[in-house]
């Protein structure tokens, strides 16, 4: 069985990468210059973006990364991300919808992460 700080190290490592996947995620969902196929159900597609903005937050939260910063990054990136669809990709159109989306996946993301960092101090005991 690995020592605690192995356990830990491990851990953290597998925390990056998922992080790392969760932004490539979100960059492709959100650049790429044409969406494939059609919507599941209507409005499938804030559902979508309200998940690919908390994951990141959601995990980089969890990695100790400066959380004013992890938020502000993402929450600057929601409109960003839509006036570059707008401006740059012609099949693709910015909305405020998705804005709000976006920014509700931050604060998901953020509640996610404070329920889980919870849950682990109350597992640790006093």
């Amino acid at each position: 069985m690995p020592s605690a700080p192995a356990r830990a190290a491990l851990l953290r490592r597998l925390l990056l990468l998922g992080f790392g996947i969760a932004v490539g995620v979100q960059a492709y969902v959100l650049y790429v210059p044409k969406m494939p196929g059609t919507l599941p159900f209507p409005q499938a597609d804030k559902v979508v973006h309200a998940l690919i903005f908390a994951a990141p937050v959601f995990l980089g939260l969890l990695l100790d990364l400066t959380p004013w910063l992890v938020v502000g990054l993402f929450s600057v990136h929601a409109p960003v991300s839509e006036v570059i669809q707008r401006v740059f990709l012609p099949d693709r159109s910015g909305s405020a919808g998705d804005v709000a989306a976006d920014v509700a996946g931050v604060l998901l993301g953020v509640a996610a992460a404070w329920a889980f960092g919870r849950l682990l101090s109350r597992r640790a005991g006093p």
